[in-house]
C-alpha cells in the first residue's frame, strides 16, 4: 500500500515538474515575442537619442531580430540596416540555438502536461498542481533576490553560463545593434518573465483549491 502511495506520489511529483519547464518555457517565449515591451523601451529608455537610429529604424532591426530567434524563423540573420562582425553573427546563432530549445521545450511540456492533466482528471488527483505552484514559485524568489541585489552581476553570470566565449561582449563600433539593445530592457524581460512565472504559480494553486474543494464537496 506504501509502495503504491509513494508511486502516485512519485507521478504526481512528475507532472508537476513538467508544468513547471512549462511555465518556466512558456513564460521565456512569451516575453521574447512580446514586441510591446521594446516598443515602449524605445520611448521610455530614450533609445533613440542613445543610439542616434530613428524610431523606426530600431524597430525594423529589432523585429528582424525577433523572427530570427522564432523556431520558425529564418536561417540566416540580416539586419536591414546595422552592420554586424563576424563574433556579432556567431553569438546570434547560439543564442538561437538556445531560443529554439526552449520553444520546443515549451510545446513538448504542453503536450505531455496536457495529457497527464487528462489522465489525472479521471482519477481526481490534483496534487500535481499543488507541487507545480511550491516547486515554480520558489524559483522566481530566488532568481528575484540575485538580480535585486546585483543585476548587473547577475546578466554577466548568465551568460558566463550559457556562453563559453566572449562573443557576447559586442563592439558597438562593430555591431551597431548593442546600441538598441540597453541592459535596463533585459531587466525589464527578466522581471516580465518573473512575473509570468509567478502568475503561473498562483493560478496553478487556485485550481488545485478550487477542484480539491470540488472533489470533497461530490464526496459528500
Amino acid at each position: 500500500m506504501n509502495e503504491k502511495k509513494a508511486g502516485q506520489t512519485g507521478i504526481q511529483v512528475i507532472l508537476g515538474l513538467i508544468l513547471v519547464f512549462f511555465i518556466i518555457s512558456f513564460a521565456v517565449v512569451f516575453t521574447l515575442n512580446f514586441r510591446p515591451l521594446y516598443y515602449f523601451d524605445i520611448g521610455h529608455l530614450n533609445i533613440s537619442q542613445t543610439s542616434g537610429y530613428p524610431e523606426n529604424e530600431i524597430r525594423e532591426n529589432y523585429d528582424v531580430l525577433i523572427d530570427y530567434n522564432s523556431i520558425f524563423g529564418p536561417d540566416t540573420l540580416e539586419f536591414p540596416t546595422l552592420a554586424m562582425s563576424d563574433s556579432g553573427r556567431i553569438h546570434f546563432e547560439e543564442v538561437k540555438v538556445i531560443f529554439v530549445a526552449i520553444q520546443i521545450a515549451c510545446m513538448i511540456t504542453l503536450i505531455l502536461g496536457a495529457a497527464g492533466i487528462i489522465w489525472q482528471k479521471k482519477k481526481k488527483d490534483w496534487r500535481f498542481l499543488k507541487y507545480a505552484s511550491i516547486l515554480t514559485i520558489a524559483i522566481p524568489v530566488i532568481l528575484g533576490i540575485l538580480i535585486s541585489m546585483n543585476w548587473d552581476q547577475a546578466f554577466v553570470t548568465f551568460h558566463h553560463i550559457f556562453f563559453n566565449n566572449d562573443y557576447w561582449i559586442f563592439d558597438a563600433a562593430t555591431d551597431p545593434v548593442i546600441t538598441i539593445l540597453p541592459d535596463t530592457f533585459f531587466f525589464h524581460c527578466a522581471v516580465m518573465i518573473l512575473g509570468l512565472v509567478i502568475a503561473g504559480s498562483v493560478v496553478c494553486f487556485i485550481i488545485y483549491r478550487l477542484l480539491r474543494s470540488r472533489s470533497k464537496s461530490q464526496r459528500n
